[in-house]
């Protein structure tokens, strides 16, 4: 089981990041690097790191790409759609089945991690016993701010680059146009 998930979330990591490279539209490639992050905190809730995976979620695919989206909105994307004709056909029923199949893939962990709720409760508390109720909280911290803290920072600058960078293509194109 756990090869299956870890090459479904590599398919979808893939497919994610070939649509950030090949998509036209700014706004279809943004959604296809929130498929790519989604397929990251599938692997971070395979190595059990589930709150890696919540932050993945909430930071990087909620707070980042709604960021990205403002960019691309603020400098607006000039192509006019015509909302009456749909580029693809059966998008409508494929969208409802996924979202049937994520609603059941939801109910199915709820109803099996309720349990873990209640039995896993000792979690990372045993590492530093004389730390309280904190040591989840201060492993946590040494962690992040201490083994991986340039990982963090190098990923914090490749986000400022990235709206930079599209900010400045924007502007090129638009001063080219004028």
């Amino acid at each position: 089981m756990q090869l299956v998930v870890f090459v479904l979330a590599s398919a979808m990591m893939l497919v994610g990041a070939v649509g950030v490279i090949t998509r036209r539209n700014p706004v279809h490639a943004a959604l296809s690097l929130v498929l790519t992050l989604f397929g990251v905190a599938v692997h971070f809730v395979a190595l059990e790191a589930y709150f890696l995976a919540a932050v993945q979620i909430i930071v990087y695919a909620g707070a980042i790409v709604v960021l990205f989206l403002f960019v691309i909105m603020l400098l607006g994307v000039d192509k006019a759609e015509d909302l009456k004709t749909e580029p693809l056909v059966a998008q409508r029923w494929l969208a409802g089945v996924a979202a049937l199949g994520l609603l059941g893939l939801l109910v199915v962990a709820v109803a099996r991690g309720a349990d873990i709720l209640t039995t896993r409760s000792e979690g990372l508390d045993t590492a530093a016993p004389n730390a309280g109720g904190d040591a989840n909280i201060q492993q946590l911290a040494r962690s992040v701010f201490g083994d991986y803290v340039v990982a963090f920072e190098l990923t914090s600058v490749l986000l400022v680059v990235a709206v930079v960078g599209t900010v400045m293509l924007t502007r090129k194109r638009a001063a080219g146009e004028a």
